[in-house]
């Protein structure tokens, strides 16, 4: 097997994307299960108990309700495009090229995600949709950055290591395994 340099390039050439690998694989569809799960779980819980509780909210109250509401969708929304996104280009259904277009409608993070104000008066089960969607933010914002498909591709970056080994494949005339 040909040495690996950090930058996923390998002596022989061959290039693996970090992106590309992660988002055929187990974990990211589990990723994508979870946030669209997620996005589930609030638009049934605003659509439904949600709408309950906050009519028995009192005035300050229900305006941090509506306001928290409004931000987690408005979150949930975005991860849910990015995640989309990402899947579709795995998928053959947009191209990298294409997938960069739509990734500049989308902001990660959202906002200051912290909710700003009265948390603590929030009915629980939002306060929960909450904080999970804070935390999917978290993680799919780090994702975001191994992922870039703004990123050039390995083999038009400088890699100091890689060519170590284009010098040594020159100099004796085969693969270094």
């Amino acid at each position: 097997m040909a040495g690996k340099t950090e930058n996923n390039t390998y002596g022989g050439g061959v290039t693996v994307s970090f992106g590309a690998k992660f988002a055929r694989s187990d974990q990211f569809k589990t990723v994508f299960r979870e946030g669209m799960a997620l996005v589930e779980a609030a638009a049934a819980y605003l659509d439904g108990d949600g709408r309950k509780e906050a009519r028995q909210l009192k005035p300050p109250h229900s305006l941090a309700y509506a306001t928290e509401s409004m931000r987690l969708t408005t979150r949930l929304m975005q991860l849910a495009s990015w995640l989309l996104i990402r899947r579709a280009v795995t998928e053959g259904e947009l191209t990298p090229e294409q997938a960069v277009e739509e990734q500049r409608k989308i902001k990660l993070p959202v906002e200051d995600s912290r909710p700003v104000r009265d948390l603590e008066v929030l009915p629980p089960r939002l306060q929960a949709l909450i904080e999970d969607s804070i935390k999917l933010q978290e993680h799919v914002a780090r994702l975001d950055q191994l992922m870039d498909f703004k990123q050039p591709e390995p083999e038009e970056a400088h890699h100091p290591v890689g060519a170590h080994f284009s010098r040594l494949q020159a100099a004796f005339g085969q693969e270094i395994d």
